[in-house]
């Protein structure tokens, strides 16, 4: 019965998406590089996706000991690479001799921004990991932030969009106030609702990233309402595709750009979606 009823859902969530297809545009954008089909945030996910036709991408930048921007999600190194120890805590050099599990070397913004510097339409989010908070005290976050701005924007074709994303709020107000104009993301861990929402327009910042789960249409459509635009995560699964196309999302993360690129060719090529 319960399988039943997963299919007669399905089908229903089907038959809606393609109703709406024919309005919606989705951005659909390679998590981490696409962290669960590629080396996450290595500069050989990033190609990897690029070949696959992504030209969306979203990247976590650190601070090393001696101030260098290091592509790496978490602040501890055992998940991902050979070392062992807090990434703040090591310098560039200490970073650059680890190689990640999968054999690869940790990337530094300055190489990813070279590589991106001459493509076009691209949507890259570059995600500010300021937590945890005893590493970035308010003049070291201030440092950071100066920092990653002068180096992304330096190095930015002239039809990118370029989005300083964070759950760090933080950082996210120092940018702007100090840069005006600037194009930013929260990010919740919350589902799309109305505290959501309020704290998105609180904050003056017309983009917010939240949590699938928990998030309805009618939250979407209240966010669209309100000005917002909408990022829905997780992207673990082509199901999680479906589903934030029928969420009515305007852009999603993916960590298998792979496969959903290959399912929605396939199975849902009324969907009107970008890469």
């Amino acid at each position: 019965m319960r399988l039943i009823k997963g299919i007669l859902c399905a089908v229903a969530m089907f038959a809606t998406v393609a109703t709406y297809a024919q309005k919606q545009e989705i951005r659909v954008f390679s998590h981490r590089g696409g962290r669960m089909e590629f080396d996450e945030n290595t500069m050989a996910a990033f190609q990897a996706s690029y070949d696959a036709g992504y030209r969306g991408f979203e990247v976590d930048i650190r601070f090393t000991k001696d101030n260098q921007m290091v592509i790496t999600h978490d602040s501890t190194l055992e998940r991902t690479t050979n070392g062992s120890g807090i990434v703040e805590e090591k310098t560039a050099d200490e970073l650059r001799a680890l190689q990640t599990k999968k054999g690869g070397k940790l990337a530094f913004l300055p190489e990813l921004l070279e590589w991106l510097k001459d493509k076009k339409g691209l949507y890259v989010e570059f995600e500010m990991k300021t937590k945890p908070e005893k590493f970035y005290p308010e003049a070291r976050l201030q440092e950071y932030c100066d920092m990653l701005y002068a180096m992304v924007m330096a190095d930015k074709p002239a039809d990118a969009d370029y989005v300083f994303t964070s759950s760090d709020y933080r950082g996210l107000r120092y940018l702007q106030q100090k840069y005006p104009g600037v194009d930013l993301l929260m990010i919740t861990g919350k589902p799309l609702n109305e505290w959501t929402i309020r704290m998105a327009k609180s904050l003056g910042i017309n983009r917010i990233g939240a949590k699938m789960p928990g998030t309805t249409r009618d939250a979407v459509k209240k966010a669209h309402k309100e000005g917002l635009t909408v990022s829905l995560w997780p992207g673990y699964s082509t199901a999680d595709f479906v589903l934030g196309a029928y969420l009515g999302a305007d852009y999603m993360c993916t960590d298998v750009p792979l496969a959903v690129k290959k399912f929605a060719t396939e199975k849902t090529p009324w969907l009107n979606v970008k890469y």
